[in-house]
């Protein structure tokens, strides 16, 4: 378990700039804080048949007996309620003191993407972005919402996209990078379309089961395991979205990678774009390299971020990723967020400081 010290109101922090945080976790107080924004119907639903997921284990946690709910030890509200759960609390532990100017909420809770039940699903999206309306945007003007969609049912996904983008405060969509195909297949592209007709960028936040394994051999036997196999799912993302041709179709897409770490991106691309020299005829339908698309197209949250013995050697990473790529998060509440004023290992100027930890998100959320 993890306890942050956090910095006093009005000391001066290496966060005085102002930070745009793009992870931040919501949670519902209890079971039934959704049912405001249910149907009666799958009130009952819920009551009486609770969800039905494609996963395994759904009786057992993925995350250890020390950090419940994988969060930090000091982020459980004295109020009671889950961490995440009490925005007082949430001011007052993180908005207020790291001076967050914005916060993009994640909900990862119920599941909506694995759920089997469809129907079920296209409610439970709905209620989702309902209740990040009335219980979080409408309560702090710093906080934006990420768009629940059922990923399954591209239909229903482009109507709860139509029905939210009036509101501006929905930033982006939100998809898990574990869906039942990869996500450049085209089954997806309604989605995409609907994203970019509004400039929403899609948010592909690490977890989100689907159904699969999280490695490519199965389910592994540990925790440790289980936490780095989230990277695991940004290759697979990355290369169906350029190879099946998504950035060719819509060219104004963005794409928002969100703890799925970012240092492994140079290497993955430098062998796709070995192969396209090799391979190229097998995929006609794409103009340029992988690493042209996805300097164009990609972004990446900065946690968990990657601390390598000579922290110089993240500024090469940067460098070859861009700098106005890189989205300040600190993952809020759980038991690996990222502090702002220690988050960086390696000396960085003011104006990267703030370009990272607050230009880019700007511009890419247009704030």
């Amino acid at each position: 378990m993890s306890v942050i010290e956090s910095p006093r109101t009005g000391a001066a922090t290496k966060a005085d700039v102002g930070i745009i945080d793009c992870d931040v976790h919501p949670l519902p107080q209890h079971s039934k804080s959704l049912y405001p924004y249910l149907a009666r119907r799958w009130q009952d639903h819920s009551e009486q048949f609770g969800t039905h997921l494609r996963q395994p284990f759904i009786n057992t946690t993925q995350y250890p007996r020390t950090a419940p709910l994988i969060c930090r030890r000091d982020a459980w509200p004295p109020a009671g309620g889950p961490p995440g759960s009490d925005l007082a609390f949430m001011q007052q532990q993180h908005l207020d003191p790291f001076h967050v100017l914005k916060a993009i909420l994640i909900p990862l809770f119920g599941n909506v993407a694995s759920e089997r039940n469809q129907d079920f699903a296209r409610a439970l999206a709905t209620a989702h972005n309902d209740w990040q309306v009335a219980e979080w945007l409408d309560r702090d003007e710093r906080l934006r919402a990420s768009l629940v969609v059922t990923q399954d049912d591209p239909v229903a996904a482009v109507k709860e996209i139509e029905r939210c983008a009036r509101d501006g405060r929905f930033v982006q969509i939100m998809l898990a990078p574990r869906s039942s195909e990869p996500l450049g297949r085209q089954r997806y592209w309604p989605i995409y379309e609907a994203a970019q007709a509004h400039g929403l960028p899609l948010g592909i936040h690490s977890y989100g089961i689907g159904g699969h394994a999280s490695t490519g051999g199965g389910w592994p036997s540990f925790y440790m395991e289980e936490h780095y196999a989230t990277t695991m799912g940004g290759p697979a993302v990355m290369s169906s979205m350029v190879m099946e041709g998504v950035f060719e179709k819509f060219p104004a897409l963005k794409v928002v990678l969100v703890e799925i770490g970012f240092a492994w991106v140079p290497s993955f691309v430098w062998r796709l774009d070995r192969l396209w020299e090799r391979m190229k005829g097998e995929v006609p339908h794409l103009t340029y390299a992988p690493s042209d698309y996805v300097r164009k197209h990609f972004w990446y949250t900065t946690q968990p971020m990657e601390e390598p013995a000579r922290p110089e050697q993240l500024r090469r990473c940067f460098d070859w990723l861009g700098w106005d790529r890189l989205l300040f998060s600190t993952d809020y509440p759980h038991w690996d967020q990222d502090d702002p004023s220690y988050a960086f290992k390696m000396k960085l100027s003011p104006a990267e400081r703030k370009q990272i930890c607050r230009g880019n998100a700007e511009n890419l959320y247009r704030f």
